[in-house]
Parts: C-alpha cells; structure tokens; sequence
C-alpha cells in the first residue's frame, strides 16, 4: 500500500512521519535531491523543480505499507492521500521561523487558504483525507495518520477545513 503524506510546507509532514511505526517512510525531497541532476534549480525561488513522473520511477517497491513524505506526494500515485492542513495564521509562524522570505511565505499561506494541495489531491488520487494539525501536537497528528492507515477514516473525511473567516482578515 502506498500512502501519500502531503500538505503545503510547515504543516508538519516529516515531524510527523518520523514518529510513524510499523512502515516504510520515504522522504520525497531527499529522493529528489539525490536524483537532483535529473531535475533544475530555481534560482529566484531557491528550489528544485522537480517532474513528478521522473520522480515517481525512483520510488522502491516495497511489500508492505510505505508512506511518501512531501508536498509533491500525491502526484506520486499512491493507493490514498493525506492532506496535512494548518492555519495559515500558524503557518506563517513556522515559515517565517525557517527564514523563508516574504514572498515564499506569503505564496504557502495562500496556497494553504485556497486548498491548493486538497485540490490536487483531489484530482490525482481515490481516496483522500483530511487533518488540521493546527492546535495538535505531531505525536497526536501521527495517530491520526496512522488511525487512516489502519482503515479507521471516517472522521477524516475532507471537507472540514475552511480558512475562509481567516483569509478575510488579510483583505
């Protein structure tokens, strides 16, 4: 089975899939840089740009459950996806904390407050989920992962989750 851990960044994805037991975790942006001269850099935007479909051919078979770690984590296939979300109010904190820039930061929480990476997700798997791991710690937010895992989903459903009152504030 393979599962997709995704979300815009900050919202907690690689805390939360150290702290997963019993499965293959593979950290999607340490796959990429490794295959980082298959791919090009974004000067201006300091990032790799990474094309999914070459990607997704670096990824091992494995027999049992494997989680993709990474915001390009449901483009990868995957038999289910789970979107990690958080206020952008929050967000802003922990990528501003990363020293991001303003513009990186501002064009997440937009991103985060308009359902970027549930759309996506959305449109590219079966089967998706939903998690504001905003007021959670990444302990709790990694049994919730793992309660969607074990096929206890209901309560995961998308949908959820609206930023919409917060956005308002920015305008």
């Amino acid at each position: 089975m393979l599962v997709a851990v995704t979300g815009t960044p900050g919202t907690g994805k690689t805390s939360v899939c150290k702290l997963l037991k019993g499965v293959t975790v593979i950290d999607l942006r340490a796959l990429a840089e490794k295959h980082s001269d298959l791919f090009s850099r974004d000067k201006k935007r300091k990032s790799l740009d990474v094309d999914v479909k070459m990607l997704r051919k670096f990824i091992p078979k494995s027999d049992g459950a494997t989680v993709l770690d990474g915001h390009l984590s449901h483009h990868m296939k995957p038999d289910f996806a789970i979107v990690l979300r958080c206020s952008p109010e929050v967000l802003a904190k922990r990528l501003t904390k990363r020293r991001w820039s303003k513009a990186k930061v501002r064009e997440n929480l937009e991103a985060e407050a308009v359902d970027v990476i549930l759309i996506e997700a959305m449109d590219s798997c079966n089967e998706v989920f939903e998690i504001d791991t905003t007021k959670m710690t990444p302990l709790q937010v990694s049994k919730a992962v793992a309660e969607i895992i074990r096929g206890e989903s209901g309560k995961y459903r998308p949908g959820n989750v609206d930023w919409s009152a917060e956005v308002m504030d920015w305008y």
